[in-house]
């Protein structure tokens, strides 16, 4: 699995859920099809005057999430920002040619009124619970980020394995310290929960 593959999936999912939050800092999350896809980015198309594109003028932050039928999870975070002006008719011609529907919602020349986001900067996380042990990965998008999630076991650790007993994908290794396989770790903080000297800490906060 990479950030390609990623890509691949969300195109043929093709209706994806775009998460921003509004003014008022409340979350607002949307189903999109209006996109475009090629080999590093996307592309995706809105109008000029919804709550959506306000929001992404604003901050640009997005969210957003893929479910296959596969039981996979993708989730993309990342920062839209309008493509260049030059570009701007060549992308709405191209997503419209590809979406067909859209010309029975803006007709004729009223699709001047969107306004069309590339996103070449994200995160991706790879999600897929439809193997056992769960498996998980992130990637990056261009110059995308990975952030720190999930847990550790610290050298604290005094090998009782309470943390291995209660991981519901006993993705737990003994040794000094426990180990855990990040890559089937549910990050449900079973571990964190249940041990009695406080080792397993999260990632990021140690």
């Amino acid at each position: 699995m990479d950030a390609k593959t990623c890509l691949n999936k969300l195109k043929l999912v093709g209706v994806l859920s775009f998460a921003t939050v509004d003014r008022n800092g409340n979350p607002q999350v949307r189903c999109i099809s209006a996109i475009h896809f090629d080999e590093t980015s996307f592309y995706f198309f809105t109008a000029r005057g919804k709550d959506f594109c306000q929001e992404l003028l604003a901050d640009g932050r997005l969210q957003i999430l893929a479910y296959t039928r596969f039981k996979e999870m993708i989730r993309l975070s990342a920062k839209a920002i309008p493509a260049p002006a030059a570009e701007q008719a060549e992308k709405i011609s191209t997503i419209f040619k590809e979406q067909p529907y859209l010309s029975n919602v803006y007709p004729a020349d009223t699709r001047q009124i969107g306004i069309i986001f590339e996103v070449n900067d994200a995160e991706i996380e790879y999600f897929n619970l439809g193997v056992k042990p769960i498996f998980r990965e992130s990637y990056t998008l261009g110059a995308g980020r990975l952030s720190t999630k999930g847990y550790l076991i610290s050298d604290r650790c005094i090998g009782c394995g309470k943390c291995q007993n209660n991981c519901p994908q006993r993705c737990i290794s003994a040794g000094r310290p426990y180990q855990i396989q990040q890559e089937h770790c549910l990050h449900c903080g079973s571990c964190y929960e249940n041990c009695p000297v406080k080792a397993v800490q999260k990632r990021g906060e140690q």
